[in-house]
């Protein structure tokens, strides 16, 4: 065979292969996407991602590459992204309730919503998604006409929610089995179907809902376990407080909080005891945090050399009691027993030096040393320690 034609069909069949292994992402705006798959008859991809997302990377780099994605998704879509940060971000968000990134919604030809889906996904995984998106029975729309139709059917309400779920905040799924539930009886909640329906769908502590599911804990393992019931009543703390947190919103937490404490469970009051530490960080209210560790460390964290260490590490650095420091002083001894690190043998030589205790600041401060010189690790933290101790001396 000639040697030039040789190589100019591999590089041929490597542009073609190349070609193969990507997707062709419109970014020219939602309107003209849409008036494109209007005059090319196809469907719409669009990709929703923040540039800092590690997901959305890895979905562009490594799943948007396979051969397998790129070729069913260009051969059966017109494809988009968008920044959510920028440009048409912010109306994508509010029209879609977008909070969790990648997120990935499918549109038919005149812009309507047909399928939304969020996460990260292998190869496989994500055609299998997308060819869902092409059938008319897996379609929100269809879905929603199907519940619509007939509210006191759990099958169908159920069918609908787990759709909406796989891309939706949960809270966005509360009013359709608000829809539904509203048809039954207390004593109909009990069965399989509507434990998943109020497992998917309620978010309201206070619905009649979720407490009929705490006056009746045993009847509803019955149905489903042990474990998804805990982890329901877990979440729905989670979804009441965690706003109010993120927010530094210490008047509605307040409030909110007084409601949860009210299920009187050891998991959600061990559960409120990381929310009070979280909000007085967030607040820098470090007498409150004090009074809340003090009082629940040993109850809630006694076995957790992690929070632990994260408890003693702001009363280092934020609180200057001695009393006070004696105690995170004994709970790094105990994360210590826990787990004996360099940083956790550190935190306790620094622990001492602030409570004007040289003597145990330097035996501490040489134990690490001698831990990480051994082998062949830095030791600067312990040579600053040892530094002071003798700059005092």
């Amino acid at each position: 065979m000639n040697c030039k034609f040789f190589l100019v069909c591999v590089c041929l069949l490597s542009l073609s292969l190349s070609a193969q292994g990507k997707i062709d992402f419109d970014s020219s705006g939602f309107q003209a996407v849409v008036k494109r798959a209007k005059s090319e008859n196809k469907p719409v991809f669009y990709m929703l991602y923040a540039t800092w997302c590690a997901h959305c990377n890895k979905m562009k780099n490594e799943v948007f590459t396979d051969t397998l994605v790129s070729n069913f998704i260009n051969k059966n879509y017109i494809s988009a992204w968008q920044d959510i940060e920028k440009g048409e971000g912010e109306m994508f968000k509010k029209k879609f309730g977008i909070k969790y990134f990648p997120t990935f919604i499918f549109f038919d030809q005149n812009g309507n919503e047909l399928y939304n889906i969020s996460g990260e996904f292998k190869p496989t995984e994500f055609v299998a998604e997308a060819k869902n998106a092409l059938i008319r029975e897996k379609q929100l729309p269809y879905l929603e006409a199907q519940f619509n139709a007939d509210v006191s059917n759990a099958d169908k309400c159920l069918a609908y929610l787990s759709a909406l779920n796989k891309g939706r905040d949960r809270q966005l799924l509360s009013p359709i089995a608000a829809k539904y539930l509203a048809t039954q009886k207390d004593e109909q909640l009990i069965s399989a179907n509507n434990w998943k329906i109020i497992a998917n769908g309620v978010t309201d502590i206070q619905s009649r809902e979720f407490q009929y599911v705490l006056g009746h804990i045993k009847e509803f393992e019955g149905v489903s376990s042990a474990k998804r019931v805990q982890r329901k009543i877990e979440n729905t703390v989670n979804e009441f407080l965690m706003p109010a947190v993120e927010l530094s919103d210490t008047l509605t937490y307040k409030k909110r909080r007084f409601i949860a404490q009210t299920i009187n469970m050891r998991r959600v009051d061990s559960l409120l005891f990381g929310f009070d530490t979280q909000l007085a960080v967030k607040v820098n209210n470090w007498k409150n945090y004090r009074k809340v560790t003090q009082s629940n460390t040993e109850k809630f964290a006694w076995n957790d050399a992690k929070t632990l260490l994260d408890i003693a590490g702001n009363y280092q650095k934020n609180i200057i009691e001695s009393a006070a420091l004696l105690d995170a002083i004994k709970w790094t001894q105990r994360a210590i027993i826990l787990n004996e690190t360099y940083d956790a043998e550190i935190l306790l030589a620094r622990l001492y030096l602030k409570n004007k205790d040289k003597k145990s600041a330097q035996q501490w401060a040489e134990k690490a040393k001698a831990k990480n010189a051994a082998f062949g690790w830095k030791t600067t933290e312990a040579d600053e320690i040892l530094s002071q101790i003798a700059t005092k001396n």
